[in-house]
């Protein structure tokens, strides 16, 4: 990991100060600059684990911080450990660490045992600028204290970053959501993801999600869910990418509109090609209103690439898509609190009674597609592809990147959609 001096500021900073509270300390408000509270805050931690303490942040630091990025540790179970005195020691519960271990035998612990610990509190931050790197830590925290989550690398983008795959559930109802096609609209991908927590802790636990029982939806269904489809463009987005040769050829791209505010204004790839106009449906109509708009060569935004499918990004989720059978995909953008339902004159079966049913719980606006903007998108390929329901759900309202003050009506708002888009079917 990334090592800091005094006074720098990055978002990897937010995580070292998230950890840091998670585990008892002050660093002081989450603001991503490594200050003299944060400092002090760091000192205090390295001083109970007998670390050094110099003046910037360092790889051991990231690792004696990781388990409160995680939510997890490993322990090995010694003579006399009961399930009851770890979940003291660690301050969870009996229940999580069943969850995490399900093949132990928890009246009997077998000494030498490697068991998963889960730490009280939940994974995904809804309080820091989310990028590639809080994207790892979450994905690593999630599959170990749910083994029922499983992942997998659906591809990598232009530089290399792995684009995973978390899936959920046990049944034939395939349901597919993504996030953060562009990079500014990184918020939807922590949406997606606390989501997903909030529906393994409850199937784990027995309980209902929002209105249904959790269990039940597990066994009904299946959630193949994307959280972050473009991370060079969140990583660009956030300031996460500030150094270093793709950085360099970002800022030189962004010299091609200077008009649209860098970095905050960055929605593309790291090649300058945005990856929601990249797909078989309408790809070259995209590129004649793009080229119309003024986007002719790679930037931050809406420039449409060489050719449908060009990026690796976009190309990734069109193949997993063709190797599973979704009845119904969400994605998420932002902003507008606006529902997107059709593609065209194509009306897949269902998909505006069930658009009908997501409005009403959600309390967004069920709209069509504005004409700029209704083509070479992932929602309008799968509708033509398949002819099954399938919607763009754009979050929140103002300019993104959304402030994540935002958030938590952002989640309230979309909770219930989600649950329901698990199950529902065409009337």
């Amino acid at each position: 990991m990334r090592e800091f001096n005094r006074n720098a500021k990055h978002p990897d900073i937010d995580l070292i100060q998230l950890a840091l509270t998670r585990a008892g300390y002050q660093p002081g408000r989450i603001d991503g600059i490594f200050g003299m509270r944060t400092m002090g805050a760091l000192n205090a931690f390295r001083r109970g684990r007998d670390m050094a303490q110099p003046e910037r942040i360092t790889t051991g630091d990231w690792t004696a911080l990781t388990p409160f990025l995680t939510g997890y540790v490993r322990r090995t179970v010694r003579e006399g450990d009961t399930l009851f005195r770890l979940a003291q020691e660690f301050r969870t519960t009996v229940e999580a660490i069943r969850t995490a271990n399900p093949d132990i035998h928890s009246e009997h612990l077998r000494a030498g045992a490697l068991l998963t610990i889960p730490l009280g509190f939940d994974i995904v931050p809804t309080q820091i600028r989310f990028t590639s790197t809080a994207l790892y830590y979450v994905v690593r925290g999630l599959t170990a204290r749910y083994p029922k989550i499983e992942r997998e690398t659906i591809g990598q983008s232009v530089s290399g970053r792995e684009i995973p795959v978390l899936r959920f559930g046990a049944g034939r109802h395939a349901v597919s959501f993504n996030a953060a096609h562009h990079g500014n609209e990184w918020i939807t991908t922590p949406v997606l993801l606390k989501f997903l927590e909030d529906y393994a802790k409850a199937e784990a636990q027995n309980k209902q999600l929002v209105s249904q029982d959790a269990n039940v939806l597990h066994t009904m269904s299946t959630l193949h869910l994307i959280p972050m489809v473009n991370p060079d463009g969140v990583d660009i987005a956030t300031g996460a990418l500030d150094q270093g040769p793709d950085y360099e050829y970002a800022t030189y791209l962004a010299g091609n509109y200077p008009h649209i505010p860098f970095p905050r204004g960055w929605k593309a790839n790291n090649r300058g090609v945005d990856p929601n106009l990249q797909y078989p449906a309408g790809w070259e109509k995209a590129k004649e209103i793009k080229f119309a708009q003024g986007f002719t060569k790679p930037g931050p935004r809406d420039y449409v690439g060489q050719s449908a499918l060009s990026e690796p990004e976009s190309r990734a989720l069109y193949d997993y898509t063709l190797r599973h059978d979704f009845y119904l995909t969400m994605s998420y953008h932002s902003q507008g609190k606006v529902i997107y339902w059709r593609y065209l004159d194509h009306l897949p079966p269902g998909s505006e009674e069930i658009g009908r049913i997501f409005a009403k719980l959600s309390g967004y606006t069920l709209e069509e597609t504005p004409l700029v903007s209704g083509h070479a998108g992932y929602k309008d390929w799968f509708i033509l592809h398949y002819d099954r329901p399938s919607y763009t759900i754009e979050v929140g309202q103002g300019e993104s990147p959304l402030p994540l003050s935002q958030f938590g009506e952002i989640y309230k708002d979309n909770k219930g959609m989600l649950e329901i888009a698990l199950i529902i079917q065409a009337p």
